[in-house]
């Protein structure tokens, strides 16, 4: 065992002609005779990611955000790949929106952090191209990049989208979810002038877990964004255009309306648990109106269909959580929070950025 410069322990491995150096555990590096450097990661839901990069190279990326989650992980990615975070934009959205992202990203950003907050993009273009990036990377904003902007890096500017694309592109990745689609997914994509529809550098999915809930579906998403990232950000350094999508097979992820909130006893077991989970991927939205009284429901799972079965939307048993409700094809239990809502009108969805998973 020896030191490096850092002080770091260092690990020395004849047999492959590698030399490892760990961090804290945290993450490790190797340096190859061929001058390829590789990282291994750690991943969301405890998966880790391996590629290489040319050795030495110091990759200069703004970052634009607004979701303090977003901004996490590109930092903890950059961090690990080498790659420096020179600036982080931010904004706090149009009037009309109440979201507070900007002001957690400033509050959580490190001092060493420079964290641009503007909603006048064409005037940030200046200072922004002082930073002299290699990448503009965005994920989690909610206005399209000028032409300003997009001239400065000298790789181009990428988005990180949590769709398989060009299936649902727009606002709302949780609405795959939602449709029942067989496979979650990410993209990273060239930025093109129209949202979520420039060439693809990389695109990855994954079935939903089995284990249908808020935290199994978020870890696996957050992986596949983070593989997404990490091999379109490198195929973007080697100078790839990217695929073309297919405009023809594009679909739209729109908002969640009201109604959409609002769980309908007809449907079958496995919608209502999917559907619970699909809006409950941000925060609890998910609403059920049971004797009367409307309520936010945290999970339904599906139990034991009573016999005879009764009619859906009748209550069949009440728990210390909630009630066990006849559905379409059986029952489910649900979990509600503890407070009914104060009235059985439809609320208005919380203002959100576009396209964006929370880390779970």
């Amino acid at each position: 065992m020896a030191r490096d410069g850092a002080g770091r322990a260092t690990r020395y491995s004849h047999a492959t002609s590698l030399i490892s150096i760990e961090v804290d555990n945290r993450k490790r590096w190797w340096t190859s005779a061929k001058g390829k450097r590789s990282v291994v990661a750690p991943g969301r839901g405890g998966q880790e990611h391996e590629c290489d990069q040319p050795a030495g190279e110091r990759i200069r990326i703004v970052g634009f955000h607004v979701e303090p989650d977003a901004y996490q992980m590109v930092a903890t990615w950059a961090a690990a790949r080498g790659y420096e975070l020179a600036l982080v934009v931010t904004t706090a959205g149009p009037v009309h929106t109440d979201y507070d992202g900007h002001n957690a990203i400033l509050a959580t950003a490190p001092r060493a952090q420079d964290v641009l907050a503007t909603t006048k993009l064409k005037r940030a273009a200046l200072p922004i191209a002082t930073y002299a990036p290699d990448i503009i990377l965005s994920y989690t904003f909610p206005y399209r990049l000028p032409p300003e902007i997009l001239a400065i890096p000298r790789l181009g500017a990428v988005n990180l989208h949590p769709s398989p694309l060009p299936a649902y592109r727009g606002p709302n990745p949780h609405r795959m979810l939602y449709d029942g689609a067989p496979t979650l997914g990410a993209t990273l994509h060239r930025t093109a002038k129209g949202f979520d529809t420039g060439a693809i550098l990389s695109r990855h999915e994954a079935p939903p877990p089995q284990e249908l809930t808020v935290e199994r579906v978020r870890a696996v998403w957050n992986h596949l964004m983070y593989l997404a990232l990490d091999e379109g950000v490198l195929r973007a350094i080697a100078g790839e255009p990217g695929t073309p999508q297919d405009h023809a097979a594009a679909t739209y992820a729109a908002s969640f309306t009201p109604e959409e909130y609002w769980l309908d006893w007809t449907w079958s077991m496995t919608t209502l648990e999917r559907r619970v989970v699909a809006l409950n991927l941000i925060e609890p939205r998910a609403r059920a109106t049971i004797d009367g009284a409307a309520f936010t429901v945290l999970a339904a799972r599906p139990v034991a269909t009573p016999s005879p079965a009764a009619n859906p939307g009748a209550v069949l048993a009440q728990t210390a959580e909630g009630y066990h409700i006849a559905v379409g094809d059986g029952a489910v239990e649900l979990i509600l929070a503890p407070k009914s809502i104060a009235d059985d009108t439809p609320a208005d969805p919380p203002a959100t950025p576009p396209a964006w998973i929370p880390l779970g």
